[in-house]
């Protein structure tokens, strides 16, 4: 991506001006659900109590109320995101901080077990890409990516960055990584390809509007306020995929969604989803592939 640009790295092309996006079996809506399992180390740097970043200097450590929540997240929450998932017929594609590959060795079988994808997700979310030295981004992504593909023997073909960040060098160490999309541009409900890398990146849909921890920790929402999000976001696009397949991303942390008080909300909102015809229940990267086989692929490019 060339620094300074005014731009994104893609041309703009207003939804109202593209082909149809034709999904599978003539699907209207293409959903995929992003746990996003993380691990932090208790001799790091903890977010706040209101999930807020603390600055380096002033955090304290051990931060003990803080850790313990988000290891609950993978004591117990994952698990009970994977049995509601399951239900559901559901398969995760988790942004994966590489650390839970050495810490919970578990979790990581579990989820090829069930299908899962994994995607990249930074070595920690206490470290951001831009938050690094120049000189370390591209080493700190190589082994997130080697890392994920050692445990689990596929190597990632998504990116999410912890927090969304990129620097200006991020699309092409990733390129080189060998991941094919990334989903830190959330400006679109259709897929886009990017004018960057070799092959060309792809953006995939996601939500930082439909994901717990803006809904709870920054909209203040309840319970059965964020279940309400969910299908309203999905009732909107479901009319509009009737026109022009759209996607829907449903963004969940094992600390938040995964506590005994909320997954109800995931739980009724997957009920209601699944219950409508034309759902196509995908992974990342398999609506990825669908989209650089399609035609609709040859307009966003």
């Amino acid at each position: 991506m060339t620094p300074g640009s005014k731009y994104g790295p893609f041309k703009y092309r207003p939804i109202k001006d593209r082909p149809k996006f034709v999904l599978p079996n003539g699907a209207k809506v293409a959903l995929w659900i992003n746990p996003n399992v993380e691990f932090f180390a208790l001799d790091d740097v903890m977010p706040g109590t209101n999930n807020e970043r603390v600055a380096r200097e002033h955090a304290p450590i051990p931060n003990v109320r803080n850790w313990s929540l988000r290891d609950y997240g993978n004591r117990v929450g994952v698990w009970r995101l994977m049995e509601t998932m399951t239900r559901h017929g559901m398969r995760g594609t988790a942004a994966l901080n590489s650390e839970v590959c050495n810490h919970h060795p578990e979790v990581i079988k579990e989820m090829v077990r069930l299908g899962w994808e994994l995607m990249g997700h930074n070595e920690t979310n206490a470290l951001r890409l831009t938050e690094m030295k120049p000189e370390a981004e591209r080493t700190s992504i190589m082994n997130a990516l080697d890392t994920i593909e050692k445990a689990s023997g596929q190597r990632p073909r998504g990116w999410l960055g912890a927090g969304l960040a990129e620097t200006w060098h991020t699309l092409d160490h990733l390129s080189e990584g060998g991941v094919r999309y990334v989903c830190d541009w959330v400006n679109d409900d259709q897929p886009y390809t990017m004018d960057v890398g070799e092959p060309r990146m792809v953006s995939l849909p996601y939500s930082v509007q439909i994901n717990d921890v803006p809904a709870y920790f920054d909209f203040k929402q309840s319970v059965p306020e964020f279940e309400k999000m969910i299908k309203r976001q999905f009732d909107t696009l479901y009319r509009e995929g009737a026109e022009s397949g759209r996607v829907m991303a449903i963004a969940v942390h094992p600390f938040v969604t995964g506590q005994a008080h909320r997954i109800q909300a995931l739980d009724n909102a997957l009920k209601y989803i699944c219950g409508h015809e034309g759902v196509w229940k995908a992974t990342g990267w398999e609506i990825v592939q669908h989209y650089l086989a399609s035609d609709f692929a040859k307009a966003m490019s």
